[in-house]
């Protein structure tokens, strides 16, 4: 490929981007404008026109996933040999290299996890937790490593930070944390932060490292720019020198992770670093419609992060207006949501099309029982890196392993059947598990990787288990995590850098967008760029929702978010959705929260509301109907290729089973039985029903 051949088909903007081959270069890349396309064609056209040597090139984000999709493009472009790596993978290929120079001995072992080394802390301190605080303290040391700040000054630090873990305060975390380093040492492990620590140490304390990474770097570009934590941008600092050569590029709008120690400032204040910067702002929006992009940059402009980052320019057709609906509850909220996703889905649209963000994690519950009900298959998206998580890992082994063995499987009829065969030893099941959680998250794990299989099978005829293995294993090269399809449900943190044809945004409303205890302007602020990060993903069709009340029948005395002012269309009346609210809790009265047909105390819990009952009293559940139904419910599963919940959740089986329906009416009656269900399966469950009743 020719150099002119490189710049072919770049807007203006982007071309001055991949022409700035000299100097430092700063660029403002708003959501959906290409800023990978820029990048990626800067360094080709650089290569091709012998500015770069491919070699002494060296591109740093921060997933393993956009490195490998950058080395992918540049591949597309003919050129080879960029290196293109995370800020932790390229620390640690030269921290490996230098260290046992230095020292006479290999660098330490890497621990795969804070938490039973800040578990042991915490014990040594006598201080009781659970795992979500342990979670909290590894999360709250990580910051305090990035961020440069050592356990004898973390008191101060996060005061003047306003850091807070729930239930711990400062003083504790600062033991917990010196005790945690302690701990590290004694058993010479390092964990991630570790390696960018080491990395610098190694640059700085000792010339003759930083003038070989020198000499083997020449030019550098970094993405992702305004997530640069201070240990990070000093790791650059020292691969720099006193050079100049640096490409940066971020979206000060795009700032939501400085609870990990991430400081926009760097992206902010480069053109004052560097007084000869050459500043390209891109703001020509190829992802979303003109009518997506009004609302996220009507978000922005009640901020101050408006007058840093770039207002877009929609370059797409027209689509539909976006909605911003109000209800009465979460679970209208949630019905509603499931009922306009089962519209697009009959329409066409595919569900992993179709996502549903949220503000915290906890709000995923009311969303998956929603979708359960309606027939819609779902995953939950976290924010832990899918092929690090200690299930995976385990299915990788035992299907390394099944290929070394001639009689694993042998009734297996293909290679899908054969994965499913093998990771039944981990727990999988063509059934999902009662309920969410760590089994849950455990069980989509194992799904996706079969999953996988199934599509390697639908591939490649005659595919081998060995060719599942093979592509798991580049997929993990890539961090191209595979997934079960349907609706995606996520949090604003989890869904930066991904996009669908439909987003719902959901549970807009004060307290918790912003949360409450956001209070700083800063805070708020960071709150706002979450709402913006969670708009920009939707390329089509927006929908933005809240609720007045958290229960059915509650007080309705929240407001709509701050960050909607000037937002919504002017004089939008209030959506009712009582009639709705009533569905997601039948047989009470409109308005009235459920309760307990045994004791009459009010149902809090969703398993419960759908139980009629508390999980805490007497069951008269027909056990002989319930394994009738879990069997039933399987075949039908198998058969319509589709999860098991997707049919009836457990719950529902067991509500139907304390029941016992004798007619469509009685059986309607049970929450997540709709009219869609009841038509589809009605007759099936009701003989069910019956024949047990005869025996």
């Amino acid at each position: 490929m020719r150099a002119s051949d490189v710049l072919a088909g770049l807007d203006p903007e982007q071309r001055a981007v991949a022409t700035a081959l000299s100097g430092p270069v700063c660029v403002i890349a708003g959501a959906g404008t290409g800023k990978t396309r820029a990048i990626t064609h800067r360094i080709a056209h650089g290569v091709l026109t012998g500015a770069f040597d491919p070699r002494r090139t060296l591109a740093v984000t921060f997933t393993t996933r956009a490195a490998g999709e950058m080395r992918g493009r540049l591949r597309t472009l003919g050129v080879d040999g960029v290196q293109a790596r995370t800020f932790h993978s390229a620390a640690l290929r030269q921290a490996r290299y230098f260290w046992p120079q230095i020292t006479g001995g290999e660098l330490p072992e890497i621990s795969r996890s804070k938490l039973p080394l800040v578990g042991s802390a915490a014990a040594r301190c006598r201080v009781p937790t659970d795992r979500t605080v342990l979670r909290d303290l590894a999360s709250e040391i990580e910051w305090a490593k990035v961020s440069n700040v050592m356990a004898e000054s973390y008191v101060e630090s996060a005061r003047a930070a306003h850091r807070e873990v729930g239930g711990v305060d400062a003083e504790t975390v600062a033991r917990v944390y010196a005790a945690y380093e302690d701990l590290k040492t004694d058993r010479g492990l390092l964990d991630m932060e570790d390696i960018l620590l080491a990395a610098v140490g190694l640059l700085a304390g000792h010339p003759g490292v930083a003038d070989a990474i020198r000499a083997q770097y020449h030019h550098f570009v970094v993405d992702e720019y305004q997530d640069v934590s201070p240990v990070q941008q000093r790791l650059l600092d020292l691969w720099l020198g006193d050079r100049d050569e640096v490409c940066v590029v971020g979206d000060p709008a795009q700032t939501i992770y400085s609870f990990a120690g991430a400081q926009p400032d760097y992206l902010l204040n480069f053109p004052r670093r560097y007084a000869e910067a050459a500043v390209v702002r891109l703001f020509r929006d190829y992802r979303s419609t003109p009518e997506v992009v009004g609302v996220a940059n009507s978000v922005l402009r009640g901020g101050r992060t408006a007058q840093a980052g770039v207002v877009l320019e929609a370059q797409r057709p027209p689509g539909p207006k976006p909605s911003f609906v109000e209800h009465t509850d979460e679970l209208a909220e949630a019905a509603w949501v499931a009922d306009q996703i089962a519209k697009l889905v009959a329409n066409g649209t595919p569900a992993r099309e179709v996502a549903v963000l949220f503000r915290v994690n906890a709000q995923s519950e009311a969303y998956e029982q929603a979708l359960a009900d309606a027939g819609i298959a779902y995953v939950v998206r976290g924010a832990e890196r899918f092929f690090d998580r200690a299930e995976v890992r385990q299915a990788a082994m035992l299907l390394r392993a099944a290929t070394r063995s001639a009689d694993t499987a042998p009734d297996a009829p293909d290679a899908a059947a054969a994965t499913a065969a093998v990771l039944s030893a981990a727990g999988w099941s063509p059934t999902p598990p009662a309920g969410g959680g760590a089994v849950r998250e455990r069980w989509e794990s194992l799904a996706a990787v079969v999953a996988l299989a199934e599509e390697v099978v639908a591939a490649r005829s005659g595919a081998t288990l060995a060719d599942v293995v093979t592509e798991l294993e580049a997929r993990a090269a890539a961090q191209h995590a595979p997934v079960a399809d349907g609706v995606t449900l996520a949090s604003l943190h989890s869904a930066k850098g991904l996009e669908w044809d439909a987003v719902f945004v959901v549970g807009c409303h004060e307290g918790t967008l912003p949360l409450s205890y956001a209070e700083t302007p800063a805070q708020i602020e960071e709150e706002r760029r979450l709402l913006y990060v969670g708009v920009t993903r939707a390329r089509e069709q927006l929908s933005i929702s809240w609720s007045l009340a958290r229960q059915p029948g509650g007080r309705g005395n929240r407001r709509p978010s701050r960050f909607l002012d000037g937002v919504r269309p002017g004089g939008m009346a209030r959506s009712d959705h009582r009639e709705r609210s009533a569905a997601a809790g039948k047989g009470r009265r409109s308005g009235a929260p459920a309760r307990c047909r045994v004791c009459g105390s009010p149902l809090v819990e969703a398993v419960d509301r759908k139980l009629g009952r508390c999980g805490s009293c007497p069951s008269s559940m027909d056990e002989a109907l319930f394994d009738r139904l879990r069997a039933w419910r399987l075949e039908q599963a198998q058969e319509q290729k589709v999860p098991a919940y997707v049919v009836f959740t457990d719950a529902t089986l067991t509500a139907i089973a304390e029941a016992r329906p004798a007619d469509t009416t009685a059986l309607s009656a049970i929450p997540g039985v709709g009219r869609t269900k009841l038509e589809r399966y009605g007759d099936d469950v009701l003989d069910l029903c019956r024949d047990v009743g005869d025996e």
